[in-house]
């Protein structure tokens, strides 16, 4: 797919074309920071009434409630909408309105201006997984859009849109993407060439006329030519900040890992497991401020239980003839509760037992990625056909992941210990331990 490329100097025009108002900054070259906003004067807010920096018109943010409103006015991608999944469609807004002439009002030429991040070198499993993720979604818009003459035709136009151009434009989608107060997350063009920093100096909102401003933060102080930046997000994880824009921020990403988590291969509930809970399976490690990491992952604990424990599934038949699978815990409906399974099962007799088997699960996955660190650490550790940067921040990023992971896997042994230890578990223990009826039998044949 053939893209442009238009120079910097095509900015003005093309806001004051879409009413796009810059206020005491422009948009100039950071020197090692790629495109960013700068300060045209000494910008000094220390009475809280410096006006908005920036504005930018609702018409041109690029927001799920922004594609619905186009699907009301364009009937063909309606039927996009329709066949191919809103949930695919709007997690691409870029793509769907690079598809749609929107007019005066399009991003396509503006987004194509500066450089952007691509997607990030494949050097964790969860890259495998996105990228596998990328090819279904897109396999799954080619299919559906065969029998669409308007999308089957836009598709093939001078050259055909491959799952390369997918992927680069799902990357440019999470580079730039903000979330936004009131309309989530968004595309909103020039705002998404703010670099981040911490602290950040300006902050972003909504405001009456559902125009998304840049403010200045109160008792900020920017020199002129010096950089106006915004927060990505202190609440992501170092993986995130990554894996979307290409650094991290160690000051102010949020310490975690979250890993896949993959059924038992001899459980045969394990597919009904999965159908019940929902949501891909992982397991997320958090660290916090006392040093102690905790982790979260439901379906560790629904997938350690078994029909002897008392968990059962039924497949009910409604009026209608339709046909529902449910979740029965103890002989109580339990489908509604898969994602807080450790709840319900706590006051169980053998609750410790349960967990003992969780703790067991957690362990071996927590060692499973050290393993995968080690290798791959062997693996890379002279690979020279990274940039310096790349370079540094994955090798920042193994460094913060293996840390948690040894903490959590220090943490989860003592667990481990402690619950060997509990009565319920050495009672169980010693009933499974001990020899059947068949074997004393056996012996007496001996």
């Amino acid at each position: 797919m053939r893209r442009g490329h238009f120079p910097l100097s095509s900015l003005p025009a093309w806001c004051v074309f879409n009413s796009i108002t810059f206020a005491g900054v422009d948009v100039a070259d950071v020197d090692g920071r790629g495109l960013g906003l700068v300060a045209e004067k000494d910008l000094n807010n220390e009475s809280n009434n410096l006006p908005a920096l920036l504005t930018i018109p609702k018409e041109l943010i690029l927001s799920a409630t922004g594609i619905e409103a186009y699907a009301k006015e364009n009937k063909d991608f309606r039927q996009l909408l329709d066949v191919a999944g809103h949930q695919v469609a709007h997690s691409k807004p870029l793509l769907v309105d690079s598809w749609v002439n929107r007019g005066q009002h399009s991003l396509d030429s503006i987004l194509q201006a500066p450089p952007f991040a691509g997607p990030s070198p494949d050097f964790v499993p969860a890259v495998s997984a996105k990228l596998r993720a990328l090819e279904r979604e897109f396999n799954h818009i080619r299919d559906t859009t065969r029998e669409l003459p308007r999308w089957n035709a836009l598709l093939e136009i001078d050259e055909a849109v491959t799952l390369s151009d997918w992927i680069l434009l799902d990357a440019l989608y999470r580079s730039r993407s903000l979330a936004l107060p009131k309309s989530g997350e968004s595309m909103v063009p020039c705002l998404d060439l703010c670099n981040h920093s911490t602290p950040a100096t300006a902050f972003f909102e909504e405001n009456a006329e559902d125009e998304v401003v840049l403010f200045l933060h109160k008792g900020a102080n920017v020199l002129k030519q010096d950089e106006v930046t915004i927060d990505y997000g202190h609440d992501k994880s170092a993986a995130e900040m990554l894996f979307s824009y290409g650094f991290i921020d160690s000051t102010s990403t949020a310490k975690s890992i979250v890993l896949p988590v993959e059924s038992m291969d001899d459980d045969p509930l394990a597919k009904a497991k999965l159908y019940i809970f929902g949501p891909a399976p992982t397991l997320k490690i958090i660290d916090n401020d006392n040093e102690a990491p905790y982790w979260d992952a439901p379906f560790v604990h629904l997938m350690c239980l078994n029909d002897e424990d008392g968990l059962h599934f039924k497949v009910l038949r409604e009026t209608d003839g339709s046909q529902h699978l449910r979740m029965f815990w103890q002989d109580i409906d339990i489908t509604g509760e898969a994602g807080n399974i450790e709840s319900v099962i706590k006051g169980h007799d053998l609750y410790h037992v349960f967990r003992l088997r969780a703790v067991a699960v957690v362990l071996g996955v927590v060692q499973q990625q050290l393993e995968a660190l080690a290798a791959s650490d062997e693996e890379n550790g002279s690979n020279e056909s990274l940039s310096p940067h790349i370079g540094r921040a994955i090798s920042q990023f193994r460094a913060a992941e293996k840390n948690l992971l040894e903490r959590a896997f220090q943490i989860l042994e003592r667990e481990k210990n402690q619950l060997l230890e509990t009565d319920s578990v050495t009672a169980y223990l010693a009933t499974m331990n001990a020899p059947q009826q068949n074997d004393i039998d056996n012996e007496d044949f001996a």
